[in-house]
């Protein structure tokens, strides 16, 4: 292959991981009424393990789930877990576009713990890009407006924070100790991880009592009952499978067959796709602050982005998210 032949096929990967991503969060979203999130991760991960073999097998088989390093592949699931279900939380409150253009601060959190971890020289005008998209997150918390004022409790705007937060330690961590895997392991990794995490919230709290008498729609999304899915869910269920084994192997596959530096951006494709779906699925539409918060994040984000291609220097390959 020449070298645009897999740029262009990074980009395609990335672009397919990403709208599955975003057709995920809206199945999460619109199942958040009715099941626990333990159960849909659970449920997701479980059918997603099933084609994630299909894709190890298509790569070379059993041997590549074969490593010298699996307490850091635990620890980064961990990581990968903590960030997802963070946000999953947010999204069953919070609209959409909203959540997720909160999330994508996480490149800007990734230059900082750049410096403070890997001692990384960053210069003015890519501190100056995440200084303003810290300044759109700021906006979006609306620190203005008093707590009876609020659509949402300041404990759940601050969820897509952690997500972002805990994906951006997790990059890091990969970037210090230089995993190598091929991308359908990477995938069988974290989705094992997803399975049992979620069976221990089962195990603790699937029946469901920790929920009785809470108000925060968020807590009670991660700490209902149980509920056996009628007929007509589990076409959405088998859809959250699917997608979660899409997008752990595509976006490992972008990073692998192409440059970060390439790929990176068209992340940002995530964004559009949530306002798009939030408003004719949910009827969502951002608000001014909202709409403005999201613009500086979006732009410091891609600024930084391009910055570093324009040094040559490596981004974050943002692998195995698995929203």
């Amino acid at each position: 292959m020449t070298t645009r032949d897999t740029s262009t096929a990074g980009i395609l990967f990335i672009l397919i991981g990403m709208t599955a991503i975003s057709l995920n969060d809206v199945l999460i979203k619109q199942l958040s009424g009715g099941y626990p999130l333990h159960q849909l991760v659970f449920t997701r991960s479980f059918l997603g393990l099933f084609i994630s073999f299909i894709f190890l097998h298509m790569e070379g088989g059993w041997s590549l789930l074969k490593t010298s390093t699996p307490g850091l592949h635990l620890l980064r699931a961990l990581m990968v877990v903590l960030s997802n279900m963070s946000f999953f939380a947010a999204i069953a409150v919070l609209p959409l576009a909203e959540t997720t253009a909160l999330f994508f601060a996480a490149p800007l959190m990734i230059t900082l713990l750049s410096i403070l971890i890997l001692g990384e020289k960053v210069g003015p005008m890519r501190l100056s890009a995440v200084l303003i998209g810290f300044i759109g997150v700021l906006i979006m918390q609306r620190p203005w407006q008093s707590l009876g004022d609020t659509d949402a409790n300041r404990l759940v705007l601050l969820l897509p924070i952690i997500a972002a937060l805990t994906y951006a330690i997790n990059q890091v961590m990969t970037r210090k100790l230089g995993v190598s895997s091929k991308a359908s392991a990477m995938a069988i990794y974290i989705q094992c991880t997803f399975i049992i995490v979620s069976a221990g919230f089962f195990l603790v709290a699937g029946d469901g009592r920790f929920a009785q008498g809470v108000e925060n729609g968020a807590v009670v999304f991660l700490l209902r009952a149980w509920e056996w899915p009628p007929a007509g869910d589990w076409p959405f269920m088998f859809g959250l499978g699917f997608l979660s084994a899409i997008v752990g192997y595509c976006l490992g596959q972008a990073y692998r067959v192409s440059s970060a530096a390439t790929v990176a951006p068209f992340e940002y494709i995530g964004l559009p796709l949530a306002v798009i779906w939030g408003f004719f699925i949910f009827g969502e539409l951002p608000d001014l602050a909202v709409s403005f918060g999201i613009i500086l994040i979006m732009g410091a984000g891609l600024f930084v982005f391009l910055r570093e291609r324009m040094l040559a220097r490596r981004i974050t390959r943002p692998t195995n998210m698995l929203r």
